[in-house]
């Protein structure tokens, strides 16, 4: 369990680095911001990035998620009680499968139907959301040594 609590720590690293290039304003996978937010956020006549602020929110929430799973497999010290932890890694899983079903519902594809957003977020952005969703899922159930 704990290989994959490092792989899912490291996918949740790299998520969060991008997050924060968003931030400061970088425009990959885009040319610009017109193109880049329709990869990115898909919402309709999306024209730009989110603010900065939205970007370092995002970036910290996902931060405090890499760690998650490191501090439950027991990789480093932390003053939790594994309970706690557990509890908290389900409900990240259940926040991440939450998305990545979203993004295969009708509701989900009327909100966000810029290209090629619709095609990622269905191809690559809910998968992945749904593997991390799993992952949270299988380590909060799991047992690691005390």
């Amino acid at each position: 369990m704990t290989v994959l609590a490092v792989i899912l720590s490291f996918v949740l690293l790299l998520i969060t680095t991008l997050h924060v290039y968003w931030g400061i304003g970088g425009i990959w996978p885009g040319t610009d911001q017109a193109t880049c937010a329709r990869a990115v956020v898909g919402f309709r006549d999306i024209d730009e990035m989110p603010s900065s602020f939205a970007s370092f929110a995002v970036a910290a929430c996902l931060a405090l998620a890499t760690l998650w799973p490191l501090a439950l497999a027991g990789v480093f010290a932390t003053p939790f009680p594994r309970e706690g932890l557990a509890a908290t890694a389900l409900m990240i899983g259940l926040v991440f499968l939450g998305r990545g079903i979203a993004g295969f519902t009708p509701w989900w594809r009327r909100l966000t139907p810029e290209q090629p957003f619709a095609r990622l977020d269905q191809s690559l952005y809910s998968p992945l959301c749904l593997l991390i969703g799993l992952g949270f899922v299988i380590l909060s159930t799991s047992e690691f040594p005390a």
